[in-house]
């Protein structure tokens, strides 16, 4: 069975507490995005969940990293922090039109996480998704759902997913349910229990596991994965850490 492609990679690349812990002490603002872009193979996007970019910046990160690096981009709140989700028909065309296309072929995955209030209605649900375009200006986009209530635990859900090509992001949270289900051709996984007094956020073993459940995933398709939450400072050592299990 032909196999996936795994990256592996952190939420955003702006954090204080990397300045001296991953990224060198003295080192430009300017210069993270690249830095990082040479020892990890993706990022996750979330300036874009609280506002909109210019397209040039969009362009400008593209620019920035290498072949093969891809950028998950987390959707806009005023798309799925709704009550009726399938009311977001101009939220969801403003997000998708701002520029994001400019990343060309450095677009991943596109994330679109819920508000741990949000239930499961299948026919609001099954709305919102219709709302979800296979391409935006000639350019495929594969969408990502994190839901983050108990009622999506359910066969129904599952079905519009898969119906819709849409991952359902496998969160690894004690908050939230860790729902492990194929429902497109890649798979979607945020991993969120570093630990602050391991130097890689998480253990050699747990290391381990993670990279043997990234395999498994990549026999569905390509999988992204990302070190998010928990002891953030950890957080690029733990995926620097996976990279180089997974090589």
């Amino acid at each position: 069975m032909a196999k996936g492609t795994i990256r592996v990679g952190i939420g955003g690349w702006d954090f204080d507490e990397w300045r001296g812990t991953f990224y060198p002490a003295g080192l430009a603002k300017a210069r993270q995005l690249s830095f990082a872009a040479e020892r990890l193979t993706s990022i996750e996007i979330n300036a874009t969940y609280y506002g909109s970019q210019k397209p040039a910046t969009f362009a400008s990160w593209a620019k920035t990293v290498p072949d093969g690096f891809r950028f998950a981009v987390k959707a806009s709140r005023f798309a799925t922090n709704r009550k009726i989700l399938a009311d977001g028909a101009e939220s969801v065309q403003r997000f998708l039109t701002q520029g994001i296309t400019e990343l060309g072929d450095r677009l991943g995955p596109i994330l679109w996480q819920f508000m741990a209030t949000k239930k499961f209605d299948a026919d609001d649900f099954a709305g919102f998704l219709a709302l979800l375009p296979p391409t935006q200006d000639g350019l495929p986009l594969r969408h990502a759902l994190e839901v983050r209530h108990e009622s999506f635990r359910d066969s129904a859900f599952y079905a519009l997913a898969r119906a819709a090509n849409a991952a359902i992001v496998f969160a690894d949270d004690d908050t939230f349910p860790c729902i492990d289900e194929g429902t497109a051709d890649f798979s979607y996984a945020r991993l969120q229990h570093a630990q602050a007094d391991c130097p890689t956020g998480y253990d050699d073993a747990a290391l381990d596991h993670w990279s043997a459940r990234a395999r498994d995933w990549a026999t569905r398709g390509d999988v992204f994965a990302y070190f998010i939450s928990g002891a953030k400072v950890r957080n690029p050592a733990a995926a620097q850490a996976m990279i180089a299990k997974l090589a």
